[in-house]
């Protein structure tokens, strides 16, 4: 059940994985959430990724394989896993088949969540936050109950600035670009399944049940 997911910022990624994770039992590995752990025990990865980023660059390729193999050896891992947020390019993809060729396992499948740049743009600049508490809400399909204030503590809510119209559709040409070589490459070795980001998520998430039920792994009831 050894999974990535590859789609462009807001399509959903998260949400579906997250949900996913917990129904067949595997865990959910967010790569940004592993840099950050790894920075804040102050591990010796987390302290080599903590220096490229103080100086304003991006972290390595090496070093992010790194991260993720520490993580990949975890024994919550052995079952499988939904790995979101890498590999971003070919040359990543090709370092991580081989770190996978070095602990004997293989990458069962490569979900692409697609959706339109309008639609992302609609969904994406509705998302407000709370200031205070972190509480995400959005204006058309989660609204809070008082126009600019938070349900849970009464914070302020506020668009971020990567939500902002503009700022979606740059990120999402820049995710197209990027990532363009990286879904013909799976596409090429048979490993790339495309499915609508576009649509209500419960039904992309049936989608979804449904391959992970005819896993090799056999779904929620393996050994």
């Amino acid at each position: 059940m050894n999974t990535v997911f590859l789609g462009p910022p807001g399509v959903g990624k998260g949400t579906q994985a997250t949900r996913l994770a917990a129904e067949f039992g595997v865990p959910h590995i967010s790569t940004g959430d592993i840099l950050r752990e790894e920075i804040k025990a102050g591990t010796e990865l987390g302290r080599l990724a903590q220096s490229y980023i103080d100086d304003g660059n991006l972290v390595p390729d090496s070093v992010a394989v790194d991260i993720i193999r520490h993580r990949l050896t975890k024994p919550d891992a052995r079952r499988g896993y939904i790995l979101d947020g890498f590999p971003r390019t070919v040359p990543q993809a090709e370092m991580f088949e081989k770190l996978l060729e070095e602990l004997g396992d293989r990458l069962d499948r490569v979900i692409y969540l697609e959706a339109s740049e309008e639609v992302l743009v609609k969904r994406l600049s509705g998302r407000r936050v709370c200031r205070d508490c972190g509480k995400i809400f959005h204006l058309v399909n989660m609204p809070p109950k008082k126009e600019g204030v938070c349900d849970l503590c009464g914070g302020e809510l506020y668009q971020r600035p990567d939500d902002e119209p503009e700022s979606v559709r740059h990120r999402f040409r820049v995710y197209q670009e990027k990532t363009a070589d990286l879904v013909r490459w799976y596409e090429d070795k048979d490993r790339l399944t495309r499915l609508p980001g576009d649509i209500p998520w419960v039904e992309t998430y049936e989608m979804l049940r449904e391959i992970f039920s005819q896993s090799p792994a056999g779904g929620p009831e393996a050994d």
